[in-house]
């Protein structure tokens, strides 16, 4: 579970918009967001800073 699209929707970005800010493909961003691909932790952190947030609000589940 993340919260890649709240929060880059909340900022007005488009897939691609992110994905060029952090150097990947907009292909990713869409994994990312539709749970089929697992980041690396490099690729965490980029997601958090462009996304203005931080690794726990991004990725954590709130249940917990």
């Amino acid at each position: 579970m993340n919260r890649v699209t709240q929060y880059r929707k909340g900022l007005g970005l488009s897939q691609l918009d992110l994905a060029r800010q952090i150097g990947v493909s907009r292909q990713t961003i869409n994994m990312i967001e539709n749970h089929k691909y697992n980041p690396s932790l490099e690729l965490c952190l980029k997601l958090a800073y462009a996304l203005e947030t931080d690794l726990n609000s991004l990725f954590w589940p709130e249940e917990i």
